[in-house]
């Protein structure tokens, strides 16, 4: 998108314009995290009855359909926010802010969830060592590279892709091997794929709710249409869809793999068991070296990669209200030289700081939270673009523009009205500050209006 089109929507050209397909793409599957499943498989695994492989295959199937709804509206509105934009535009000004402050509610908590993860996973490696250290370690290395600007991030992104594609190629490799020895009683079938026996309506039910959670992340893409160097308002659409899928087999893959070298079996027992299975079976795989570069990996690809580029998020998301005067101004400074939103950066870095050392130990509470403010504003995205697309402009595309939206909202919407309780509580909550700002906002005069041209 060139800086004209860019000033059709009232806005001037201030973020450097620099990143490719492959740097949007990178970004998206660093952010879903490509060894996502090794954290949580134990919990996966149990949910599914030892069909993890078919979890992520209804994950992908019911998140395409959110994908196609922001790769629609990120052509229509190829600018920095996110849903706040989408559905301000697609929509109207107060929908957009309610969305915008709904997934705030995730960005500005995912940064601390994924540095209390880490640190618990490194404490449980090193246990001399509090976990307030490693957390306060992960937020000075990402913040000083985002600081740098958006090269940097994409550079760093771009290693730590390659490490992780490392850490499961190995574990890929060895496990085939491993199979192929019969180790553990493995031998290759379709059963992590499909046992129909044991297929029901709530056991496909209640692996949607898990699938889809495991995927969030993508949409973190759309934060950086205004730092993308080609003028395509297709590219953020694209890379979209293009990582969903490709971490999607990835995650297939290697589940796929685990599962064979724990036959006959559908659960493991609650606790450290449940928690530290694809460890455990990494071992089984080739021995301790293995469970320990694995348990590596997955801490560092959550407390340095993953929350480097939800830092990186956050920070534009948070630019982007600013500018549009629903933040504080002082959150929509971009640097001079380095053409990045460094107050938003720093701004990001210091809450993480504070929230992670409060809720240390927290995991569930802080993923339950983060849950909530996605899925509400995935909602909303779906019904933008039924309006801005059937209602405001008369398309006939039907099953682009009505058809998947609408599946994507009855998805959405079932995973959403099934969250944990504390979700819905703590998120009504959020929402309510929400409704009370914009009040505020109306009655003093600031509005919430957008440009609406393109």
């Amino acid at each position: 998108m060139s800086s004209e089109t860019l000033h059709s929507f009232g806005y001037e050209q201030e973020l450097k314009r620099s990143l490719s397909l492959a740097d949007l793409m990178i970004y998206g599957l660093v952010f879903m995290v490509p060894i996502a499943p090794f954290a949580i498989f134990g919990v996966v695994f149990n949910g599914a009855k030892g069909m993890v492989p078919l979890t992520y295959v209804i994950g992908l199937v019911a998140m395409l359909f959110t994908a196609l709804s922001y790769r629609e509206m990120s052509r229509a509105f190829p600018i920095a926010g996110s849903v706040y934009s989408y559905a301000g535009r697609g929509i109207n000004d107060k929908v957009g802010f309610l969305a915008g402050w709904a997934i705030l509610l995730d960005y500005l908590l995912v940064p601390t969830l994924l540095y209390v993860v880490s640190a618990a996973a490194l404490t449980s490696l090193l246990p001399g060592v509090p976990q307030w250290i490693w957390i306060v370690a992960f937020v000075l290395v990402n913040t000083v590279v985002n600081y740098l600007g958006i090269e940097s991030t994409a550079r760093l992104n771009r290693l730590f892709l390659l490490l992780e594609m490392i850490v499961l190629a190995l574990f890929t490799a060895f496990g085939i091997a491993a199979i192929a020895a019969h180790k553990n009683g493995a031998h290759f079938s379709f059963d992590p794929l499909l046992k129909p026996h044991l297929v029901t309506p709530g056991l496909i039910f209640g692996a949607l709710s898990i699938a889809v959670l495991s995927f969030l992340g993508f949409d973190g893409i759309s934060t950086l249409s205004e730092e993308v160097k080609d003028d395509d308002r297709r590219l953020v659409g694209r890379a979209t869809v293009l990582s969903l899928c490709a971490v999607a087999a990835l995650f297939i893959v290697q589940t796929y793999v685990a599962c064979l070298l724990v036959p006959h079996q559908t659960s493991f027992a609650d606790g450290d068991p449940t928690n530290t299975a694809f460890y455990d079976i990494a071992k089984i795989a080739s021995g301790a070296w293995l469970k320990t570069t694995v348990a590596v990996a997955s801490a560092l690809a959550a407390g340095v990669a993953n929350s480097l580029v939800a830092q990186a998020a956050t920070s534009r998301l948070l630019f982007s209200m600013a500018r549009d005067r629903k933040l504080p101004a002082f959150l929509a400074h971009v640097h001079p030289t380095r053409k990045i939103p460094e107050r938003a950066i720093l701004f990001v870095s210091v809450l993480s700081l504070i929230l992670g050392l409060t809720f240390v130990g927290q995991v569930d509470l802080l993923s339950s939270l983060v849950n909530f403010g996605a899925l509400f504003s995935f909602l909303l995205l779906h019904v933008s673009v039924f309006v801005h697309f059937v209602l405001r402009n008369g398309s006939r595309r039907w099953h682009l523009h009505l058809i998947a939206p609408a599946v994507g909202f009855v998805i959405i919407g079932y995973v959403l009205v099934n969250a944990d309780t504390r979700a819905k509580v703590g998120g009504i909550i959020w929402l309510a500050v929400g409704a009370v700002l914009l009040v505020f906002y109306r009655r003093t005069g600031r509005g919430t209006e957008l440009s609406l041209e393109d």
